[in-house]
């Protein structure tokens, strides 16, 4: 009888956890561990047992929810953004986009502007590092949209700082090179250069060096590849549309999102668009809201 007591102990913190689990998946969408917890019972609610652990996460997403509603209204969004599904336990697998390859092949990192998925999420994606915009920081944390960098360090360098506090509220800094130049006009040694020096700097004042490359414009050779896989690049996401404060330039010929698309925007203000970083904000997320999409984190995916 005690062994049977034990089981159905089991089974009910099994179910308590995978409970919590999904919580927590819903809370931490398009935001940092920071803000979401770790998605384990604090010593309160420990105390409280599995039934109290549950309630007491229910009403922290409860009260997250509602932050993130009033958000959608204080930053003059025309809905409210969808909420992405958990990450996938295991990361699709990446190949290179037909079309794109070079003749490296699959030994070298993957060139490609969709995330191979079923679900209706899209990925958002930020380039260059000029805009330094404090309010669209906060904007995108109470929105808890999740987004990625990719840095060129003459446009951060000025402001580090910046950047650190993205990356503390869950973004990932990501590598677009030294100098932003047109890399197939470069040697290998010069390609070399601009990545993998690019690398060790946002290592060095970041404390993590990227992953992911994307190259300036958009365009690489097979030596691009090469010298970021020689310093740790996995991959090389480019896009399938880009995103301004007025409209969408889309790269496939129904000009639409497609599950997995990455969207490409970029850190710029009023010096170069008819508007804000909020303001592209507001414009993307209409878009893609409107046709039934929620944005999701891509380094959960890549």
């Amino acid at each position: 009888m005690q062994l049977v007591g034990q089981k159905g102990k089991t089974h009910t913190r099994v179910a308590a956890c995978a409970a919590l689990g999904l919580a927590a998946a819903l809370l931490a969408s398009g935001c940092s561990s920071e803000d979401a917890g770790s998605g384990r019972p604090g010593p309160q609610a420990a105390k409280q047992g599995p039934a109290g652990a549950l309630a007491n996460y229910s009403e922290q997403l409860k009260r997250a929810e509602t932050a993130r509603l009033a958000a959608v209204k204080k930053w003059g969004l025309a809905k409210a953004p969808l909420l992405a599904p958990p990450a996938p336990a295991v990361k699709p697998r990446i190949t290179n986009r037909p079309g794109f390859e070079t003749d490296g092949g699959d030994s070298l990192p993957p060139v490609f502007t969709t995330v191979p998925t079923k679900d209706k999420i899209v990925f958002l994606t930020i380039d260059d590092g000029a805009e330094k915009d404090p309010t669209f920081l906060k904007m995108m944390q109470e929105l808890r949209i999740p987004y990625s960098a990719f840095l060129s360090d003459y446009l951060v360098k000025d402001n580090h700082e910046y950047f650190k506090k993205m990356q503390g509220l869950g973004v990932t800094l990501n590598n677009h090179t030294i100098n932003h130049r047109y890399m197939p006009a470069l040697s290998y040694e010069e390609q070399r250069h601009e990545i993998c020096d690019q690398q060790d700097k946002i290592g060095q004042w970041a404390g993590k060096r990227p992953r992911l490359l994307r190259p300036p414009y958009g365009n690489y050779n097979e030596d691009t590849l090469k010298a970021a896989k020689s310093c740790g690049i996995t991959a090389a996401p480019l896009w399938a549309e880009e995103a301004f404060t007025d409209h969408m330039e889309w790269r496939e010929w129904d000009q639409d999102l497609h599950p997995g698309d990455i969207i490409l925007t970029h850190f710029r203000g009023r010096a170069d668009w008819n508007g804000t970083m909020p303001d592209m904000v507001r414009q993307v997320m209409k878009v893609i809201t409107d046709k039934g999409y929620a944005v999701a984190r891509l380094e959960d995916y890549v």
